[in-house]
């Protein structure tokens, strides 16, 4: 069976750094910090108390307040970020089938905040439940993909991936493969987490995952930094709309890029680290290249995981030497995280996004907050440090990996005929 060429043809952003693509790109390249102190909530008594909370943003501007208390934020910041790719994409304007039209939108953990409100105000009453009865379709992780296709009339593949913080990389392979498969012409895929509250950075500060550096947010997340010291907690979403290369052609819709492969594997090592040598990391990357049929001198661009925790950083750059011999120093390689925090679920998509952009651009975003070498990191590695640089980006890399040991890479080119 011939496999169908599959193009990105629609993008949204919703991020601690900008509200829109044009926002968030910017953003990227000025090399923004999006970290500051917690307003949300009293943070006083928290090891970490400070994240990067989304900015000037009012989810009542979007969206009208009767259906908003339906919704947890993160079901409203996938919506938010829907709206912006579908415009994007010109697909409210096409006669499109949407029958043809699916949505896949993970998260990694889903109504959180819904799920805090509700059992904390249990567990004050009198035992007497009296819980909300839009409580569990809150909740629930597949609903952003709901609501997504229930405002655009969208019937085509839904549903949510959930694999940490790889699933929306999860939702955008998926997507891929479904329209290589001839299941959708178009699909909407990406990832929305919400998690600046009191149970998840009390959950992420009792496993020690979080940085702590509370004197600076703005330099607290310092992926490959000999001092960085945890990962900065974000929130956002990112939405991209993928689509058959004949039917893109077909609408004249715009092109950002050809989306050519991905890989899948498992670390099978532990709950939460890992694998020191990065044999999961290595192996998805081999796959990825494997299925986009490419060499390691193709990749212009390495978009890493790159959280900002000791062993995490040092472990992906161990795989990418292994994977890429001495061409791992000819590419550039940049953690977006320096900048957004870590979106969770969110944040393979987001960081698609990034790739993507890059290659529109011919700009790689920098690593921000580096200051000292890590002795344990080969210099010779170009992590675009402090400074966005220049390039030709013909094809880029994405990386995302999650707790449990799953890793995801994307790989993105030029559109050639």
């Amino acid at each position: 069976m011939t496999r169908r060429r599959v193009v990105i043809t629609g993008l949204g952003a919703l991020t601690p750094i900008g509200n829109t693509v044009k926002e968030f790109w910017d953003g990227l390249v000025r090399g923004v910090s999006g970290a500051d102190d917690i307003t949300r909530y009293d943070a006083s008594k928290f090891r970490t108390r400070f994240a990067c909370q989304l900015k000037n943003f009012n989810a009542e501007d979007f969206i009208p307040r009767k259906e908003m208390r339906k919704m947890d934020p993160f079901a409203q910041y996938a919506l938010i970020c829907a709206q912006e790719a579908v415009r994007d994409s010109g697909l409210e304007e096409d006669n499109v089938n949407k029958e043809r039209v699916g949505v896949i939108y993970a998260s990694g953990i889903g109504g959180l905040s819904t799920f805090y409100d509700e059992v904390s105000a249990f567990a004050k009453g009198d035992g007497t439940p009296r819980f909300n009865p839009f409580f569990i379709p809150k909740m629930i992780v597949d609903i952003a993909a709901g609501h997504i296709s229930m405002k655009y009339g969208f019937t085509g593949p839904n549903f949510a991936t959930v694999s940490a913080c790889a699933s929306s990389a999860n939702a955008i392979a998926d997507a891929y493969f479904y329209i290589q498969q001839n299941k959708a012409d178009v699909i909407l895929a990406g990832g929305s987490e919400a998690v600046i509250n009191q149970a998840a950075i009390g959950g992420f500060n009792a496993m020690r995952a979080l940085s702590e550096r509370n004197d600076d947010p703005k330099t607290a997340s310092r992926p490959f930094d000999k001092n960085r010291d945890g990962f900065v907690m974000g929130e956002g979403a990112a939405t991209l709309v993928l689509e058959d290369y004949e039917h893109a052609k077909k609408r004249g819709a715009t092109i950002y890029a050809e989306m050519t492969g991905f890989g899948v594997s498992a670390d099978a090592y532990h709950l939460t680290a890992p694998h020191p040598e990065g044999l999961g990391a290595k192996k998805v990357m081999e796959n990825a290249l494997a299925d986009a049929s490419l060499k390691t001198s193709d990749i212009d661009y390495i978009n890493v995981h790159g959280t900002s925790t000791p062993l995490g950083d040092v472990s992906e750059l161990k795989a990418i030497r292994k994977v890429f011999g001495d061409d791992a120093f000819k590419l550039n390689i940049s953690s977006s995280k320096s900048m957004t925090g870590h979106l969770l679920g969110a944040a393979g998509a987001a960081e698609a996004l990034v790739s993507i952009l890059s290659i529109q651009h011919n700009i790689i975003p920098p690593t921000i907050n580096h200051f000292e070498d890590d002795p344990e990191i080969d210099p010779s590695f170009n992590l675009t440090f402090n400074e966005a640089q220049e390039r030709e980006v013909k094809v880029a890399l994405s990386n995302a990996f999650g707790f449990g040991g799953h890793n995801v890479s994307l790989v993105f080119q030029k559109l050639t005929d």
